[in-house]
């Protein structure tokens, strides 16, 4: 009887020029991912990290405008590409490579191209962490990255209500599978605060909380649905950057605490 062959082991390299990558992931779209992503970034510089922020979402790249950049990526050999950076944090994003309308009709291969090359052949340089801001779903580019990278941890992240926690579940099950470490749930849009002080729980209430429990993982924390993330993301001024002390701040202050405890960096 012939033997299964073993299964295939992928060689997996840090990205250069960092001491360690964390993905931002929901496998649902339209949770607020990005905006989370990146004023998680700030918050963590806020404490003293050197951060990069990689947006890894070829289709539809946020990063352009959420930090107001309208720059194209510099190369001095013809083969790596110089990273932007805004506000002391190091920025890379299909966006700055392409017009802000121009629709990404890309097969899987060009896809995995594009993320190879944003790993590859991006000279960072003497970053604490990188953020990585993933796509929705569980394709191409969720595969390139925990077969090739070495990926120090996923943050998930879910609004509570069981439609997006059906997608976010599969997205848990696919890091475990893969081997990488998730270092918590945050509940995005988890309630509007009205003028009055009171609290709406528009998404529903409890289901970010219940899932890390049922999959044994740490609940990181809760963020609201709140105006002035919002502004601040169209002005393209990330809230935690230019207003530290906001009380939605102070909120990406604990996750970012947290993140950093987990990862045990100094």
């Amino acid at each position: 009887m012939s033997q299964k062959p073993p299964p295939k082991q992928f060689i997996k390299t840090p990205i250069k020029g960092t001491n360690a990558t964390i993905l931002v992931s929901s496998a649902k779209g339209g949770v607020g991912k990005s905006t989370l992503a990146i004023n998680l970034a700030f918050a963590l510089q806020n404490l003293g990290m050197r951060v990069g922020i990689l947006d890894a979402d070829v289709y539809g790249p946020s990063l352009p405008k959420i930090l107001n950049l309208k720059e194209k990526p510099q190369s001095q050999d013809n083969k790596n590409i110089i990273p932007l950076e805004k506000y002391g944090v190091q920025c890379m994003s299909m966006g700055f490579l392409i017009d802000e309308q121009t629709p990404m009709m890309w097969r899987g291969p060009m896809v995995i191209s594009a993320i190879k090359t944003m790993t590859q052949k991006v000279l960072w340089k003497e970053r604490d962490l990188i953020i990585v801001d993933m796509p929705p779903g569980t394709g191409d580019t969720q595969l390139t990255f925990v077969q090739e990278v070495k990926i120090n941890g996923a943050i998930i992240v879910s609004t509570p209500q069981d439609l997006a926690l059906l997608d976010v579940k599969r997205g848990i099950q696919m890091y475990e599978k893969t081997g990488v470490k998730i270092l918590g749930l945050i509940d995005n849009m988890s309630f509007f605060k009205a003028d009055d002080g009171k609290e709406y729980k528009i998404f529903g209430e409890g289901g970010v909380k219940k899932t890390a429990r049922e999959f044994n993982k740490e609940f990181l924390g809760h963020l609201p649905l709140n105006q002035d993330l919002r502004i601040s993301a169209d002005k393209g001024i990330p809230l935690t950057y230019s207003q530290p002390n906001h009380e939605v701040s102070l909120l990406f202050k604990n996750i970012a605490e947290k993140v950093k405890r987990s990862l045990n960096i100094s």
